[in-house]
């Protein structure tokens, strides 16, 4: 059209960094961060993450496009990772605290780091990893990698055994000493392009070898205002680290919170009732969020916790499996909104939420088979403003399936908060993206309301000898509500003449209680059988501890080939 221009003063690339830069000045006096007795403003978190920034740049060579790792809890460094590597023009990757040396070395090894930035306590496992790498045969020895150790306000030194034990190749550097050295009038690197990478973050892993999700500066910029509209927050809220920072970069709340202003405020102990309590009281905090875990910490909390009401409501958000209604009803007692979401890694987090889960209860009353089996179903709201859509598809037609409630779909999500791909796996990321739609693998049905009800995952799914398609989710939220079951999984087991698809029968997986006494396998599929259709209830239960990965997801896949080989041999003695 005749007239329009398109220029530096009508158009700037997006990036969640102008958050810190308008913080700076709109809340330069305010309290960006609060850890222990420590303060900071948020023209200081500024200031720490231009200098940051400086040194990445001018002492070690970072130039756009290479990537800073991290590994550390939620801590202020952390956060200002989150601003100061992308000012540099990098791209970070916040890793998973919970990894073992063997994978954080795979992990090391695609991510082609030149910094690690290491808090305190994860030097070993770091340490190890490298070690890894530098040993495997034709390998060279290990990068020219920088180890950049985080460490406490009343620590000096590093701990003996970096000093001794730090590969060939390696130089070690302290944190607070490498901002002190960066300047202060340094200029960022200008972002070029606003679908350049901002961060890199893994999938839990959950089906097999984690994949490096690519976020985009755009999809972190307009996330982080959809964060802000999921979670109704308003002008300088208060927020309680709950969530790890590797997940998803905190859900985007790390860049999000800039953008209001709002106050971090950061836990130096193992997440627990009496700090989140503690918290509250004293910050006043008004927004928290993570794994439903959460939930139960709240309400299994001791009444000397929380002796008095808290100062207002307090928002929480969650993603996964929720837990029972009683949980939910006793968390909602002591003062909490709470909140369901879904998504994933690919999607920055969370990409829906459905509001608060007592409306959630009114959508599932007609599921609802009785008192004592009461529970709140899966179901997912419609897409934020920035996720352009959310559906449930036949994957081989594509097609939109009916809202029935009972034609079951795959879950799909298109929009410009998804991922740009995985790394170093373009073949994965095409399939993923097919069609013009990102395949989540989630199964799902549309309920004549418009609301998803979450079935199980594609690879999960359980299909009976009748065809009945089984929710794996469904018959485990049985389970739980056990008085004696602490954790619970079930997996399609091979029926006995050896078939693996259309031939399953459900196979429970169950860590019992430690106070609760005798539990037979008889028990637990009498108290599945009276609450579930007969095809549903488990027809075998193995009672031990779950395999987990390292973000504490169980891995059904393992379940899986235990159960079925046990059915091959069961079926190879039969016909012998």
């Amino acid at each position: 059209m005749e007239g329009v221009i398109q220029c530096s003063a009508n158009y700037t690339p997006l990036s969640p960094i102008s958050f810190l830069e308008r913080a700076a000045i709109v809340y330069g006096d305010k309290v960006s961060m609060v850890y222990g007795t420590e303060k900071t403003s948020w023209k200081q978190t500024h200031q720490r993450c231009i200098k940051l920034a400086s040194a990445l740049v001018q002492f070690f060579g970072i130039s756009p496009g290479d990537t800073v790792a991290a590994i550390a809890p939620n801590v202020p460094e952390l956060y200002e990772l989150h601003f100061g590597v992308p000012m540099a023009g990098a791209v970070l990757s916040a890793l998973n605290t919970r990894i073992d040396a063997t994978m954080l070395a795979f992990l090391l090894e695609q991510l082609e780091a030149k910094i690690i930035f290491i808090y305190f306590e994860f030097i070993e496992v770091v340490l190890e990893a490298l070690n890894i790498l530098s040993d495997r045969k034709g390998k060279p020895p290990v990068l020219q990698v920088v180890l950049v150790l985080i460490v406490e306000s009343d620590q000096i030194t590093a701990p003996s055994i970096l000093l001794k034990e730090t590969p060939a190749g390696c130089s070690l550097e302290y944190y607070n000493a490498l901002l002190a050295r960066g300047r202060a009038d340094f200029e960022i690197v200008p972002l070029k392009n606003e679908c350049d990478p901002i961060s890199v973050n893994y999938t839990s892993g959950s089906t097999g070898i984690p994949k490096g999700a690519i976020y985009s500066h755009r999809a972190a910029y307009l996330n982080s205002l959809a964060a802000i509209f999921r979670s109704d927050m308003r002008q300088m809220p208060v927020f309680l680290w709950t969530v790890d920072m590797f997940r998803c970069n905190g859900w985007c709340f790390t860049w999000a919170m800039a953008a209001l202003g709002g106050t971090n405020i950061f836990l130096r102990t193992e997440l627990s009732s009496k700090p989140i309590f503690d918290a509250i009281y004293i910050h006043k905090v008004t927004h928290l969020c993570g794994a439903p875990t959460i939930l139960n910490i709240i309400a299994d909390a001791p009444a000397t916790d929380h002796q008095r009401p808290l100062p207002s409501r307090v928002n929480i958000t969650v993603a996964g499996a929720l837990p029972a209604p009683q949980i939910l009803m006793k968390v909602t007692e002591l003062g909490f909104n709470v909140s369901h979401g879904y998504g994933m890694t690919e999607a920055l987090g969370p990409a829906a939420i459905l509001g608060p889960w007592e409306r959630r209860l009114q959508y599932s009353s007609k599921l609802i088979m009785d008192e004592q089996t009461e529970r709140i179903k899966g179901r997912e709201g419609l897409h934020n403003l920035i996720m352009d859509g959310v559906d449930v598809k036949d994957p081989k037609t594509m097609k939109s399936i009916p809202c029935d409630g009972k034609t079951i779909g795959e879950v799909m999500l298109k929009g410009n908060a998804m991922m740009l791909g995985y790394l170093k796996n373009p073949k994965v990321a095409q399939e993923a993206f097919r069609d013009g739609w990102y395949h989540s693998g989630d199964l799902a049905i549309r309920h004549p309301d418009g609301f998803v009800q979450i079935k199980d995952r594609a690879k999960d799914i359980i299909i009976s000898s009748g065809g009945e398609a089984i929710s794996t989710l469904e018959v485990e939220a049985v389970l739980l509500s056990h008085p004696k079951v602490l954790n619970a999984a079930v997996v399609g087991r091979a029926s006995c003449d050896g078939h693996l698809l259309g031939d399953q029968a459900p196979c429970a997986f169950v860590k019992l209680k430690k106070e609760c006494g005798v539990c037979t396998a008889e028990e637990i599929i009498k108290f599945c059988g009276d609450r579930l259709p007969k095809y549903m209830a488990p027809h075998s239960v193995v009672f031990g501890d779950l395999p987990v990965n390292s973000t504490g997801k169980i891995q059904k896949f393992v379940l899986r080939e235990k159960v079925n080989i046990a059915a091959g041999l069961a079926l190879q003695k039969g016909l012998q």
